[in-house]
């Protein structure tokens, strides 16, 4: 068993395979293409469990979307790729070859087995492209129908392999150069004792010619006799022996001469014996030649200063002692600096250890050390240089000292660097005049139809930039009416809530006083559609689960559009959640439902449809504004007359209609398509005449849980005492609103814009609450006037409102965190609510921390007594949305004793009520989603004995808390408060 749930049928097929077949264990398959994990094919399971059981690298490529999953040796293939790769596909984790994998992959899937080896491919490596040279091996899987259901690929990686031939193929290249212009026989024999290196002394000592030698064995290049003297030494040093010894060579002068070899076993990268050196030096003539060996050594290092060579030595063991001049002239070290490994610090960082680890290798193989490179010159700059050093070794065959060069290759890297992109850009420039020679032939040959394209492509950019334009005009212009209008509205609903405590009583002014009130909510709505055509208004997104929202809207649709009208809803099997705006997605599908009916003349069938839907990158590509990724689909369809193509092209304009005049303000669709565009989707309409129309809403896919609605709260409103500023530059507005605060009880004071608001917080006048209209006149904006409030009063309240949002406080089309906004025109009743919970949250914030509970305090008997830590073992659910409260309340419970679990959300804090064992739920009434009196409901039903207490600002919602048989507090409250709660509630379910 394990911790997360019973044992699931991949533990009985799949036992073992490393960190890929815990992977394939662990991973939820159920969201993936091939589905969960019982139903997959036996073959399928069959070659998981054999490709994660295998040393060699696998990878399998399953199904039509090509599904990866691979073995623990398949990760140094995939690199920093993995882990994502495991379960991703191909064309998305190899993008950069997917042209070529896919080719292979439709050859794999119609049956043929695919074998490459040495293939070279451009993959991406850490952010970096690189070559890299595979052995691939492809093989069809067959399910037992007999199709093709993947194919496991083989990896053998070879890039160091063929890295290594290329490097000695280019250090023998630069060993003849090196060799050439030594007195001294040269040659690498390997072990079937033919010659594939002999440099040019050769020809000077021997008569032969070097070039002709390679290829030929020993035997054939010397003489009998000399063959037979070297025979036994030959033998010992194929057996890895290194020897020195003294032989006799036959002088191309007919002369038999002295001279002393050496035989050096040269070893393969698995350890090998793969041939060996010879080095041959002529005795008899070292002391007569003295004088030329030493003007040959002044040409030597005049070669060496010409292409940028110095000597060096090592010891025996590898390491640098003693003076080296030539060392010191590269870096600039000091033989302190130098001696032992110290020569390393003057190496690049990012390739000392590498170069640590070759010389390593080398000396304990007594092998040839090829290496390359950069190194700190003694003026700072870092040049590359190619390495090479040979060991040498005495007459008893004991390794005496290293003997090294290092050339200088920064311009020859630099120059073969040029040759190739030079090589790149002659090509490209050769693609280009080819394909341009191409294009060309194939304009003159259809230049007429060319020409009548591209004027009917500008003439539909233009068209497109033109209703760019014209979008932009008008959600300005919806904007700035939106702005004046509301503020009209606010005007007006505020007195008329004013006259309507003045007419109490009066039942015919009170009537009149309702239908004027009606109005104002009709101009609001006007407003609102205005604001969702010109995508201007600021959205409250929730996570809604699309199915539940409209089978909830089942009544009021029927209500709507008549008995007359069909309704039938399909529903698509695990439809997604969506990340929408709830109260304007109801009003899109009420508005497409009304329409419906009227194209129908309330007679006909409306179908409803939801399913998952994905948009890819063709389809974006021919659709303005489409982003390619997952969607859920509201489609709405009538049997109803239709529209042409000419109507459907400006079904969507504002104030446009099919209706008769005084039958529509023609924003309803203009509305829709405003509202689902401002909210990252997409609609498509089709429609024919005498067959009906079809609208679909394409609304963005959530990852998230569904967020509940939150109820209405309907209980008695409150004013206060609190001092109030309120900035507004609208006279009308400003005075109207001063007697609705004034009419709650509030102190008021009032300014007509932003600077002179900061003027009277910069007064010192004590200021409870901010009240500002969002678009102000003048340099200094109101979020700016909200932040320098809050510098210089801390405990200050800040509330926004207006009737158009602009971008200050709204992005993205929603509402920046933390923002309290009350939109105009709202109500006496939601400036009263709103003023009270904003007031009690910030108090709550501002409680001191000395107020917390103390074991160890000396206070009131009574406070006392309530901060009395309890060491029973409680544990606390706290939920509350406000980030400060919760800190403050979490550290005064967990100081009274208490275990402490934290919730944000009602959807965090059920889940926390299913894992943990709670006692007591304290929550704050307005939470975002679920509010907290269906919170506790919730959590009643499932831990009847839980205590619960409440916490709001707003007193209004008392009954409802009294309900619920729980406390309730009154923010702000204090420690001992709290406290004092919790601990009554728990005496009263024991």
């Amino acid at each position: 068993m394990r911790a997360d749930g019973p044992v699931s049928d991949v533990d009985t097929w799949l036992i073992g395979g490393g960190e890929c077949g815990q992977r394939v264990r662990d991973r939820d398959w159920s969201t993936s293409p091939l589905g969960p994990v019982g139903t997959w094919p036996s073959v399928l399971r069959t070659t998981i469990a054999n490709i994660v059981h295998s040393p060699i690298a696998k990878v399998l490529m399953w199904g039509s979307d090509h599904v990866m999953i691979y073995n623990d040796a398949y990760r140094s293939i995939a690199g920093p790729r993995h882990p994502e790769a495991f379960g991703g596909l191909v064309p998305q984790v190899w993008p950069e070859i997917w042209d070529w994998n896919r080719d292979v992959l439709n050859r794999c899937f119609r049956g043929e087995d695919i074998a490459y080896r040495d293939q070279t491919l451009i993959v991406t490596r850490a952010g970096v492209e690189e070559e890299v040279v595979f052995d691939l091996y492809y093989t069809p899987v067959y399910l037992e129908c007999g199709k093709v259901g993947g194919v496991m690929c083989t990896v053998v990686e070879n890039t160091g392999r063929v890295a290594a031939e290329r490097r000695l193929a280019e250090s023998e290249a630069e060993l003849r150069i090196i060799t050439d212009s030594l007195p001294v026989l040269v040659a690498f024999v390997d072990r079937d004792e033919r010659y594939r290196f002999a440099n040019n002394y050769y020809r000077e000592f021997l008569g032969v010619d070097p070039e002709a030698m390679l290829g030929h064995r020993i035997g054939d290049v010397l003489t009998a006799a000399d063959y037979a003297e070297r025979r036994p030494l030959i033998e010992r040093a194929l057996a890895g022996e290194t020897i020195v010894a003294d032989v006799h060579l036959h002088h191309r002068d007919g002369s038999r001469r002295k001279a002393e070899t050496r035989y050096i076993p040269r070893r393969g990268e698995g350890g090998a014996v793969i041939g060996f050196h010879i080095l041959v030096f002529d005795v008899d003539e070292r002391a007569r030649h003295a004088e030329t060996i030493e003007r040959s050594n002044r040409r030597f290092r005049a070669a060496m200063d010409a292409v940028h060579g110095v000597l060096w030595t090592n010891s025996a063991d590898g390491r640098m002692i003693g003076e080296q001049p030539g060392w010191s002239a590269i870096t600039g070290q000091t033989p302190e600096q130098y001696q032992g490994f110290g020569w390393s610090s003057a190496v690049h960082p990012d390739d000392a250890a590498a170069t640590i680890v070759a010389w390593n290798e080398a000396v304990a193989s007594k092998s040839m050390f090829i290496h390359e490179h950069r190194v700190c010159r003694h003026d700072g700059v870092w040049r590359t240089y190619a390495i090479r050093a040979l060991p040498i070794t005495g007459t008893d065959g004991e390794l005496i000292e290293w003997v090294g060069v290092h050339t200088d290759i920064t311009e020859q890297r630099a120059a073969e660097q040029a040759l190739r992109d030079q090589a790149t850009l002659l090509a490209r420039q050769v693609h280009h005049r080819e394909r341009a020679e191409a294009q060309l032939r194939q304009l003159n040959e259809t230049l007429e139809t060319r020409v009548i394209e591209e004027i009917t492509e500008r003439r539909q950019a233009e068209m497109k930039l033109a209703q760019a334009q014209k979008m932009e005009t008008i959600g300005k212009l919806t904007g700035g009416v939106a702005h004046d209008f509301n503020n009209l509205l606010q005007v007006v609903s505020g007195n008329l809530q004013l006259l309507g405590k003045d007419v109490a009583g009066n039942q015919r002014a009170e009537q009149r006083v309702a239908n004027a009130m009606a109005g104002v909510s009709r101009g609001s709505k006007l407003a609102s559609q205005l604001l969702a055509f010109g995508r201007r208004q600021a959205l409250e997104p929730k996570v809604v689960n699309v199915t539940r929202f409209v089978q909830g809207m089942d009544d009021m649709l029927r209500r709507a559009i008549g008995e007359g009208v069909e309704i039938e809803t399909i529903v698509g099997g695990g439809l997604w959640n969506t990340f929408i705006d709830p109260a304007q997605i109801e009003n899109a599908l009420l508005n497409l439902a009304i329409n419906a009916r009227d194209a129908m003349d309330g007679h006909g069938k409306l179908t409803i449809e939801l399913s998952n839907a994905h948009l890819d990158d063709d389809y974006a590509r021919t659709h303005d504004e489409v982003t390619p990724g997952q969607y859920v689909m509201l489609a709405v369809s009538d049997t109803g007359s239709g529209m042409s193509d000419e109507i459907i092209h400006k079904v969507f304009e504002p104030f446009f209609s099919t209706k008769s005049e005084g039958k529509g303000s023609g924003l309803g669709l203009s509305m829709v398509y405003g509202f689902v565009k401002q909210s990252g989707g997409h609609v498509k309409i089709y429609s024919e005449v005498g067959q009906g129309t079809t609208i679909k809403l394409y609304l963005p896919r959530a990852m998230e849980a569904e967020d509940v609605e939150v109820a209405v709260d309907t209980g008695p409103i409150t004013g206060g005492t609190e001092t109030v500023l309120v900035v507004e530059d609208d006279a009308e507005v400003r005075s109207t609103v001063v007697e609705l605060l004034s009419d709650l009880g509030y102190r008021v004071l009032k300014s007509v814009d932003a600077q002179s608001a900061l003027s009277v917080v910069e007064s010192g006048i004590p200021i409870d609450i901010l009240f500002t209209d969002v678009v102000m006149p003048g340099t200094l904006k109101s979020p700016e006037l909200a932040r320098k409030a809050r510098e210089r009063l801390p405990d200050i309240a800040v509330i926004f409102t207006s009737g158009y949002t602009e971008n200050s406080i709204v992005h993205g089309g929603r509402l920046d965190k933390g923002v309290e906004l009350l939109s105009k025109p709202y109500t006496r009743e939601a400036l009263a609510r709103k003023f009270r919970h904003v007031l009690a949250n910030q108090r709550q914030r501002n409680m001191p921390k000395g107020d917390a509970p103390s074991a160890t305090r000396d206070t009131s008997s009574d406070d006392k007594a309530a901060r009395q830590p309890l060491h029973d073992g409680r544990t606390i659910l706290l939920v509350e949305d406000d980030d400060l409260i919760r800190t403050n309340t979490a550290e005064t419970l967990q100081e009274a004793g208490f275990v402490v679990v934290h919730a944000v959300t009602a959807e965090e804090a059920m889940t926390a009520l299913q894992t943990a064992q709670i006692d007591v739920l304290v929550t704050d009434l307005n939470l975002p989603g679920e509010s907290g009196v269906e919170l506790a409901a919730r959590a009643r039903q499932l831990r009847p004995s839980l205590a619960i207490v409440f916490a709001t600002g707003d007193g209004g919602m008392a009954a409802e808390a009294a309900n619920m048989d729980a406390a309730l507090l009154i923010k702000p409250y204090s420690a001992g408060q709290l406290i004092r709660a919790i601990r009554g509630r728990l005496e009263i379910v024991g």
